[in-house]
């Protein structure tokens, strides 16, 4: 059974994700302002978090990048209808995805499966370790986890997901909308600029001098690629 926090102050709403979600069989926990959604967050392991942006206390944003700083569990941000600023802002803080307000049930019962389905197929076990290397940086993908010069970088689950398919495949270009589609899957509705945000929020994390990078480069024009 997977495990659901919902975090939105309107009650209505978030009794009613919470029925569609307890009929997919999902265990389902709420809270209605930021600082009861970052303690539950705290002291339980989720497989996913819709976080509004506007909420008591705590914004969606200080709750998500609060998170951040120890988990990588997927979040999708719950935003204001048309404004793009929301979306952006949300994916700069470290979310995974975002759903429009008003929204339609089955499209955020969507979007939660396609990430747990792509979180399965990441934990799968192999059967050999897939670790590489290449100067300085380790990546391990059975533990998902990132290393430079031995020390630990903590990536989301979208930042890990582009270095992996970028490391796997080096010195291959891949355009924007190939990113989008291989990372976030074809029925994604975002554009180029969440892949734009998630590469800057890599490379900051990775990169010495992420304005010079050594690892994931710019081909203008045409997309990113890692340099092996």
């Amino acid at each position: 059974m997977k495990k659901v926090l919902v975090v939105d102050d309107e009650k209505l709403i978030v009794k009613g994700i919470k029925f569609s979600l307890e009929q997919d069989e999902m265990e389902v926990d709420c809270a209605y302002d930021g600082e009861e959604a970052l303690g539950l967050a705290k002291e339980n392991q989720y497989d996913i978090i819709l976080l509004d942006v506007m909420l008591p206390k705590l914004t969606g944003y200080e709750v998500c990048q609060a998170i951040r700083e120890f988990s990588t569990v997927p979040i999708i941000m719950l935003t204001a209808k048309g404004d793009d600023m929301d979306k952006i802002l949300g994916l700069e803080y470290g979310a995974d995805d975002y759903v429009t307000k008003p929204f339609n049930i089955l499209e955020v019962k969507a979007r939660i499966k396609a990430i747990l389905r792509r979180s399965v197929s990441h934990a799968a076990p192999a059967e050999t370790p897939k670790v590489i290397e290449s100067r300085g940086l380790k990546i391990d993908c059975d533990s998902r986890r990132v290393h430079i010069n031995g020390k630990e970088v903590n990536l989301t689950a979208k930042e890990f997901d582009l270095l992996e398919l970028l490391v796997f495949h080096p010195n291959k270009v891949y355009s924007r909308e190939d990113l989008l589609n291989t990372v976030w899957g074809y029925d994604y509705p975002g554009d180029a600029r969440t892949v734009d945000v998630h590469i800057r929020r890599l490379r900051e994390k990775i990169e010495v001098n992420p304005g010079v990078p050594d690892y994931v480069h710019t081909k203008w024009g045409v997309g990113y690629y890692f340099q092996a």
